[in-house]
């Protein structure tokens, strides 16, 4: 078997956990086959010294539908 990776970020107002479960749904809308996710980097940011908005970046893994 083969896999392909896919980087995204996903964010969210509510944390880091439901940045990344937003970058998995949206990629999932065009991604086929997606078995597994990684969540690498957390980033934020901060207005007025208050966490605003919270970033995941996400690699997504799914089958390589590749013409044999």
């Amino acid at each position: 078997m083969v896999q392909r990776v896919t980087e995204v970020v996903g964010i969210s107002k509510k944390g880091f956990a439901d940045a990344a479960a937003n970058a998995v749904e949206t990629a999932s809308k065009t991604v086929r086959g997606m078995k597994w996710f990684r969540a690498s980097e957390f980033e934020g940011r901060v207005e007025n010294g208050k966490v605003v908005e919270y970033h995941a970046t996400v690699r997504i893994y799914f089958d390589y539908e590749g013409k044999e």
